[in-house]
């Protein structure tokens, strides 16, 4: 057992090309996200699944027993690989996240998922503050445009925002490639 965890995040069908809330170039993170979990498992590194379950009251995306609350077949977990559930953008919160990595001694986190100005920001500055090692693989992550008031920013201008935001003081934000070729662990 090694003290390092791939934390997937949210992959799930709706967030796919034909699904309720389809991100930017999800196919493309998806495809990276991957790649990371090939080198997890080679490496002996655990991957855990973040499963988001909307039970919020008109909800329209992650449904109970929905084919779009499904994890992506892009990173299809494998009999006994961890699956959380989660109702909250933050995975730690009301879920066993956290007593789980510490039962496993898990300090250091690889993060990849959906979407980058949600769920990847609430989880990954909840595991910084927590006290986790966190490192964020960037193109293995994407989110979707946004709206305020009379705004509209698009998806790519949202992320790196958002990556930027939480480069440094929060994670190590890193290619796929850098973190499978870089020796990072």
């Amino acid at each position: 057992m090694t003290n390092t965890a791939l934390i997937l995040i949210d992959i799930q069908n709706d967030y796919f090309p034909g699904g309720a809330m389809e991100c930017h170039q999800s196919l493309d993170a998806g495809k990276k996200a991957s790649l990371l979990l090939d080198f997890a498992r080679t490496r002996g590194i655990e991957p855990i699944y973040i499963r988001h379950i909307s039970t919020r009251p008109n909800a329209t995306f992650f449904l109970p027993g929905t084919k779009g609350a499904e994890i992506s077949d892009l990173v299809s977990p494998k009999a006994g690989e961890k699956i959380i559930e989660k109702q909250y953008p933050n995975s730690f919160r009301q879920t066993e996240f956290g007593s789980y990595l510490q039962k496993r001694g898990v300090h250091n986190l690889i993060i990849a998922g959906m979407m980058s100005h949600m769920c990847i920001d609430a989880t990954t500055r909840a595991a910084a503050d927590l006290g986790f090692a966190c490192i964020l693989a960037h193109d293995a992550c994407t989110t979707r445009d946004l709206t305020f008031q009379e705004v509209t920013v698009p998806a790519p201008l949202v992320h790196a925002a958002y990556m930027g935001a939480l480069s440094g003081l929060y994670a190590r934000v890193l290619s796929t490639d850098e973190i499978i070729k870089g020796g990072i662990l």
